[in-house]
């Protein structure tokens, strides 16, 4: 199956390069390109790719805010962040936004071209560079926000448990390992906690389990 993509930035020579770098790749579409946040917004309702690469800092309307009202709309397609600031605001304010994935520009080719398959696929990417900060900012949160908390109700004893390992970072097999079930009902688990909850992905799921208070401060991993 093709993943199709549309690249936002505002720089002309950036864009190119990324539809030159991707189009190389047997499976990889460039379906669009965008010069600004709004310019995106508006391609992505008309294309619905399955990736965006999405820039920070672009005029009218920046990637964090186009990633917000993306998620709003319950648009399908999904966002990687690239840019070349690895500043931790931008970092947790892309993850918070709903974005699921952060890479640096200065990341290789085959990381680029394994970050848009992997987003694609349903899974997170954050650049090695960050994950560390990320998971010590989110793990460390000085007390639970009681609303995050009360969510954790929709949940079966079960389903908090399994989002509590997910937290710290297991893969399916780990959680279906730990548990003492099979694969496929630990990927069942982990599918109704994400639906439940609303959330897009495992590495909201990590910011959802710190922040909710689920977990101890440093239990949280990388989600991988």
């Amino acid at each position: 199956m093709t993943v199709r993509v549309v690249v936002a930035d505002d720089q002309p020579m950036v864009r190119a390069g990324l539809r030159s770098l991707l189009e190389r790749e047997d499976g990889v579409a460039v379906v669009g390109d965008a010069r600004d946040g709004e310019d995106a917004l508006t391609c992505i309702r008309r294309l619905e790719p399955d990736v965006v690469l999405m820039d920070i800092r672009m005029p009218v309307l920046d990637g964090l805010a186009a990633t917000r009202r993306l998620v709003a709309d319950g648009a399908r397609t999904r966002v990687l962040v690239l840019t070349t600031f690895d500043l931790d605001e931008y970092v947790f304010d892309a993850l918070r936004a709903g974005a699921s994935g952060f890479l640096l520009k200065d990341a290789t080719a085959e990381e680029l071209l394994s970050a848009v398959r992997t987003i694609a696929a349903g899974e997170a990417v954050l650049a090695p560079s960050v994950t560390r900060r990320v998971i010590e900012a989110f793990g460390t949160a000085p007390r639970a926000d009681p609303r995050l908390a009360d969510r954790l109700a929709v949940l079966s004893p079960r389903e908090v448990e399994v989002l509590r390992l997910l937290g710290r970072g297991r893969a399916n097999a780990e959680i279906a390992r730990d548990l003492v079930v099979s694969d496929a009902t630990a990927k069942t688990h982990v599918s109704n906690v994400l639906t439940k909850l609303g959330l897009r992905d495992r590495v909201q799921a990590v910011i959802f389990a710190c922040e909710s208070g689920l977990l101890r401060t440093g239990e949280a991993a990388a989600p991988g």
